[in-house]
């Protein structure tokens, strides 16, 4: 299974071509993790860190939670449309990423308004209090369901949980049988969200499929 299955590379080049472009600092932070990463894929990169920017700016959250900092690049676009006085709470657990993600988002001026935590997110989840306007969700996807059941409750009526990669490079609409076991575990959180009465929900095939969430009642 290849991406062709989502979108060509020139349609992607042709979206990015139409989209606001980066700051020049997550141009920079782009750069460097495409040369000094080799997982490098999992940066949000230029659409998807616009279209996370323009999500903050209409929301205007006064708390955010993201789940999987990687290098920095998606917490920054997410501060862009806090309210004042407002922040984002990133979890990663590999704690080599700290020093790279910690040096752009004071480069982009954002010491203020972005808190780094490093660890298990199951652990910190559970330490933080919220509410959280705004949840972003891309790290393991073993754990996607777990995740979403953790912040559900800190996330008030009218708050937005958002979960990356729910396409899974197309891997969700191959049999079962054929699925890796990250796309199985995607395809069973996707499930979970279209049963979930308490929200209504939107899957974006943008990039690898953003699934928006907002939560229209508590129980």
């Amino acid at each position: 299974m290849t991406k062709t299955l989502l979108a060509s590379k020139q349609l992607d080049e042709y979206t990015e071509q139409n989209t606001s472009a980066e700051l020049p600092v997550l141009a920079r932070l782009n750069r460097e993790t495409n040369l000094k990463r080799g997982d490098a894929v999992m940066l949000s990169g230029h659409l998807q860190g616009n279209f996370l920017k323009m999500m903050s700016n209409m929301i205007r959250p006064k708390c955010v939670l993201e789940i999987g900092t990687f290098t920095g690049y998606s917490a920054i676009c997410l501060a862009q449309g806090l309210q004042e006085g407002g922040i984002v709470h990133t979890i990663e657990i590999d704690e080599e990423l700290h020093d790279m993600a910690a040096s752009y988002i004071a480069e982009a001026g954002l010491n203020d308004k972005i808190v780094q935590h490093t660890g298990s997110a199951i652990d910190i989840i559970a330490e933080l209090e919220g509410p959280f306007d705004m949840v972003f969700i891309d790290a393991d996807k073993s754990n996607y369901e777990r995740y979403y059941d953790l912040v559900f409750d800190k996330v008030p009526v009218g708050g937005y949980i958002l979960a990356d990669n729910v396409l899974y490079d197309g891997e969700v609409v191959l049999p079962e049988d054929q699925q890796t076991k990250n796309a199985r575990m995607i395809s069973s959180f996707n499930r979970k969200i279209k049963a979930d009465g308490r929200i209504e929900h939107v899957l974006v095939p943008l990039r690898d499929g953003v699934m928006i969430c907002r939560k229209i009642r508590p129980h």
